[in-house]
This record gives C-alpha cells, structure tokens and sequence, in this order.
C-alpha cells in the first residue's frame, strides 16, 4: 500500500532568520495547531536550538477527544533551509515531515511535505478516505492562516497551496 502525500506552499514576507527561528523551534508548535487537537509539546528536554537527533514529545487529540502520545526525531537539519522531522511513536504507522525554507524576493517560501501512512492496513486506508486526509487538510489550512496572521499576508495576497495524494 503506497504512502498518501501532502503538501504545502506559502509565501511570507519576513526574512528567512525569522521565519526559521519560529518554525524551528517546538514551542511555537502549539500556536500554529488548531485547539481541538489539544496539541501540547510535552518532553523536557529538547533544547532551545534544533538539532539531529532531537527528540519532541506531544500529546494530540486527532480523533473524538481521545488523548495520544506522539514522539518524533529530528532526522536532518540544515540551518535556515530545512529540517525532517519522523515519527518514532504515534498514530502512524509512517510520519516524515520535511519542512523547507527557501528566501525569496520579498521573503520566504516554506513547502511542507508529508509522507504519511496510517496504521490497520483497510481499515486505515478506510479511515484515510473518510476522515484523516480532511483532517490534515484542515490542519495545514489553519497553519497557513495562522502564519499570515503572525507574520502577514503575502502582498497581492494568495490561496492556500495544498496538494493532497
């Protein structure tokens, strides 16, 4: 069974040091999650500056409220371009996230790209189709927004860029 994809794109009209000092770093994770996920980053020591080998813990509510333990590894940093993070525990039977940061006239372009595969072979590829492909839509809509209301909207402004397979 082939892994599903997401990806995104967005404009930001900041410097890439600041984008990367705000997405790099787990604590802001919260503030660009949707509050029904009841996303917290639970793990004590991760460090102020993202590295290989880090280790985050959280606790979600994807589904009906019900609490789940994440961990995730940082597998690759290169400062100020992209970072991969990958899921060590969690909902997923597979979770790699590479998030890349490139400057542009004006600002940054960030692209997300999501491999993810969900666990119970038909039933996850059932719970993908009805449910979990919606949900991380939904997720990444609410990250675009909630990165134009910190940072500020792209001039001409732009529609949310996500190609969901």
């Amino acid at each position: 069974m082939a892994a599903h994809s997401i990806k995104t794109v967005q404009k930001i009209p900041v410097s890439i040091d600041k984008a990367w000092e705000f997405f790099s770093n787990p604590a802001n994770l919260q503030a660009i999650t949707p509050e029904d996920m009841g996303f917290q980053v639970i793990s004590k020591h991760h460090g102020y500056k993202m590295y290989a080998g880090q280790v985050i813990e959280y606790k979600v509510k994807p589904v009906l409220g019900i609490p789940l333990y994440w961990m995730t590894e940082i597998t690759h940093v290169e400062e100020g371009q992209r970072f991969v993070d990958e899921q060590r525990f969690g909902p997923y039977r597979l979770w790699h996230h590479q998030h890349h940061f490139r400057e542009i006239p004006g600002g940054v372009e960030m692209t997300d790209i999501v491999h993810y595969k969900n666990p119970l072979g038909l039933l996850g590829k059932l719970a993908n189709s009805l449910f979990v492909r919606r949900k991380l839509k939904n997720i990444f809509s609410y990250r675009f927004k909630k990165t134009e209301e910190l940072f500020g909207q792209w001039p001409g402004g732009q529609q949310s860029d996500i190609e969901i397979n």
